[in-house]
């Protein structure tokens, strides 16, 4: 089920409601805000596009977690944000239509009270790796330290079985995923993409970003030649090392996603 890899000032992200004005979350407003920061980051680093989500625990809380509703991340607002219990559903139904792999959230932060914050994606060199069976995604320089000697890979057909969609679409799937996180900050899914995990939501997205990075140039040096990957000591070093400083990129994406809305909107 799942393979271990062992081998002027720019415009406010604030501001990006769509108008109605209305908070659907018992949340703080300042995590709302960065959970909307948080999808356009994500849009425009290239780890997710009209697909893929992030989600983080709620504040007051921790049997509940935010996530927008079926919306594509780069269009979302504060007032796509929807209060989840952890059975996958929201606390307060209002008819909108909800991302059918919610359960992959839920199921991990039911599984890992630690868990802060989950991004899933499909990001375009994660999924190579993830049908590749002699290579596991590994990390190869010191900003992918989490990655460390190997991310596991969930075959969702040993849970669903044959003729799956391969998505979690619902709790036992989502359970059968969570499993795999045991031991691991990321766990890539067959023929589909990846979920990450992490103690916040500066650091998920962090780690999802340069996950694809870290992919990239996997990919790009594998045909040279024997590649020589960090070792388990190594990568849990940069990891404790590096992760201090996570602040620092999400000022530099957080700016970067305001320009670009403000260019749009002008």
């Amino acid at each position: 089920m799942c393979a271990s890899g062992d081998v002027g000032a720019p415009e406010n992200l604030n501001d990006v409601s769509s108008g109605a004005g209305r908070l659907p979350t018992t949340a703080s407003q300042d995590l709302v805000d960065d959970l909307v920061a948080a999808n356009h980051i994500l849009f425009d680093q290239g780890v997710v596009d009209g697909f893929g989500h992030v989600s983080v625990r709620h504040d007051k809380l921790a049997d509940r977690f935010l996530l927008a509703r079926n919306i594509a991340p780069g269009l979302v607002a504060a007032d796509d944000i929807l209060e989840y219990g952890l059975d996958g559903e929201p606390v307060t139904p209002d008819g909108r239509r909800l991302y059918a792999e919610r359960f992959i959230h839920s199921e991990i932060y039911r599984e890992y009270p630690h868990v802060t914050a989950v991004v899933h994606s499909h990001s375009h060199a994660i999924v190579p790796l993830s049908v590749l069976k002699s290579v596991p995604l590994r990390a190869i320089f010191h900003m992918a330290g989490f990655i460390g000697e190997g991310a596991p890979v969930f075959d969702i057909r040993d849970a669903a079985g044959p003729g799956t969609d391969l998505l979690i679409s619902n709790s036992k799937l989502g359970r059968a995923l969570a499993k795999c996180f045991a031991d691991s900050n990321i766990v890539l899914m067959r023929g589909h993409g990846s979920t990450v995990v992490a103690p916040s939501l500066r650091q998920v997205v962090y780690r999802a970003i340069y996950a694809e990075i870290n992919a990239r140039y996997q990919l790009a040096v594998m045909p040279l030649g024997e590649v020589n990957y960090l070792t388990a000591e190594e990568a849990k070093s940069c990891e404790r090392s590096i992760e201090t400083h996570v602040q620092r990129p999400w000022d530099l994406w957080k700016r970067q996603a305001q320009e670009r809305r403000s260019k749009q909107k002008h």
